[in-house]
């Protein structure tokens, strides 16, 4: 008779195994076999429902890239997904405790008892909090859209083209306001993603601003004070509030205005990153590789404390942003050089899996210290485009010697060249396409300025190299001009 007991014991253990498997395997089985039968259908349609909604999300993300985009980047969807997370760990934990109750555990051996409770806890709780934690990773996701993105006003490509400035900036206590340290004005095509970087030297100096501007009104002769260089326009906007009033980054409007003034292209977003952030940005996608051709100073002028040493190295935050922005050994046009092959590497090595593995700590370091005006709207239409421009070649133009005299630059000698970059021959004879220097007041680019040759544009020559860049002061260097950056770095 014990043995029997003992054998009818091991049968209700293990249909009550059986019971918390279905509600693993297929949630709501367990009810529609033994139990509630409503609450077994409800919970097994959701279930279906799901399964066949992530087969076909998996689908159209690879054959829709762009709607995926669009749902990672959309607030309100990004609302639903979360809402749903959460609803389904609470209606998947209530499947777990009702197939325990199922399984009559009363009726257990006691061994066994503990063993179903326990099991049926870690299960239930163990699978709830894996949505729950998905949950927080999509509102983490949310908020991050919602705080870096807070641009409320769309900007129309103009000549088939996004213009993007870049702006890396630094601030200190010594520092009145925020100064701007790197700007890169990145030449988008709308449909194919191809990008130009236009390389704008801090120490540009007598340039013209856009007709009607504010700045035009209180420069009509062009910035051609003793100390008006480019990146004061920053600290100039701090000292004269009332004229940018109106603009929630004062600095940033001033510096897009004599951007607009010396390129002749209408800057249709801007990307701004503070020094410590890019730091931050690099560390928590776990370093980026860079080829370090020469050993490059960690430390100011007169005060070297270290050296990165040559070899491909994967460098962390604060290593790379020596590398960016030393100049102990070299000038400023050598480090516009390095900082052009650090934005190829991490445009090539930053892919949407290391966004996903590193995902907590680039939302971290994003959202605290990097600001844009791209709208949420046109998040996944630039996501798209980066993709694109990461199967392609990247060129540079930079606006540096000895191409530009960055003292007495000649306007119209630059507009003509950041044509033949953005349009270059082969371009130009499928498609005829108007200078990007005509229109709205800013001059234009026509006259008797010539184009680069498309030599000139291909960059010097790498017999000679400075501080980890091809090139010299004299000649110029590699990467600040180039048809194919990566070739160049």
């Amino acid at each position: 008779m014990r043995s029997i007991e003992e054998r009818a014991a091991r049968v209700r253990f293990r249909r009550a195994l059986a019971l918390m498997a279905m509600t693993l395997i297929v949630p709501g089985s367990a009810q529609l076999a033994a139990g509630n039968r409503q609450v077994g259908r409800i919970a097994l349609r959701i279930w279906v429902a799901i399964l066949v909604g992530g087969f076909l999300t998996l689908v159209t993300a690879v054959l829709w890239h762009e709607l995926v985009f669009w749902a990672a980047t959309t607030p309100s969807m990004l609302l639903t997904l979360r809402l749903a997370l959460m609803a389904a760990a609470v209606g998947w934990a209530y499947l777990f405790f009702d197939a325990w109750r199922i399984s009559q555990p009363l009726t257990l051996e006691m061994g066994h008892r503990r063993a179903i409770i326990s099991l049926t806890g870690v299960v239930a709780l163990g699978m709830s909090a894996v949505l729950l934690f998905s949950a927080h990773l999509v509102g983490v996701q949310r908020g991050l859209v919602m705080a870096m993105f807070a641009g409320n006003s769309v900007s129309d490509a103009a000549d088939g083209r996004y213009n993007v400035l870049l702006i890396g900036a630094d601030s200190g206590v010594t520092r009145w306001g925020l100064r701007t340290d790197s700007m890169t004005l990145a030449s988008i095509d709308a449909k194919t993603g191809k990008t130009v970087l236009i390389g704008l030297p801090r120490n540009m100096m007598n340039f013209p601003f856009p007709k009607g501007s504010i700045l035009a009104k209180q420069w009509p002769h062009g910035y051609n004070c003793s100390t008006c260089e480019l990146n004061s326009l920053s600290t100039y906007s701090a000292d004269h509030k009332a004229l940018f009033d109106s603009f929630d980054q004062p600095g940033v409007e001033a510096t897009m205005e004599g951007i607009e003034g010396i390129t002749g292209l209408k800057i249709n977003y801007y990307a701004m990153i503070n020094m410590p952030g890019f730091r931050d940005l690099a560390d928590a996608i776990g370093g980026v590789t860079v080829n370090v051709r020469q050993p490059i100073a960690i430390g100011k002028t007169g005060d070297v404390v270290g050296w990165i040493k040559p070899g491909v190295k994967k460098l962390s935050g604060e290593q790379l942003l020596w590398y960016a922005r030393s100049r102990a050994t070299s000038d400023d046009y050598s480090r516009m050089a390095r900082q052009k092959c650090v934005m190829n590497a991490m445009l090539h090595q930053v892919s949407p899996a290391t966004v996903m593995k590193h995902f907590g700590k680039i939302a971290k370091a994003s959202a605290a210290l990097f600001t844009t005006d791209i709208p949420t709207s046109e998040v996944d239409h630039f996501a798209q485009l980066a993709l694109r421009a990461k199967s392609q070649k990247i060129s540079t133009l930079s606006l540096v010697p000895p191409l530009v005299n960055t003292s007495h630059p000649d306007i119209a000698t630059i507009r003509s060249a950041i044509d033949a970059a953005i349009n270059p021959p082969a371009a130009k004879s499928a498609k005829k396409k108007t200078s990007t220097a005509k229109g709205s007041g800013k001059g234009s680019a026509k006259g008797s300025a010539k184009a680069p040759s498309s030599s000139t544009s291909t960059a010097p020559s790498k017999d000679v190299m400075t501080e980890g860049s091809y090139g010299s002061l004299r000649t110029g260097y590699v990467a600040n001009q180039t048809n194919d950056l990566a070739g160049a770095c």
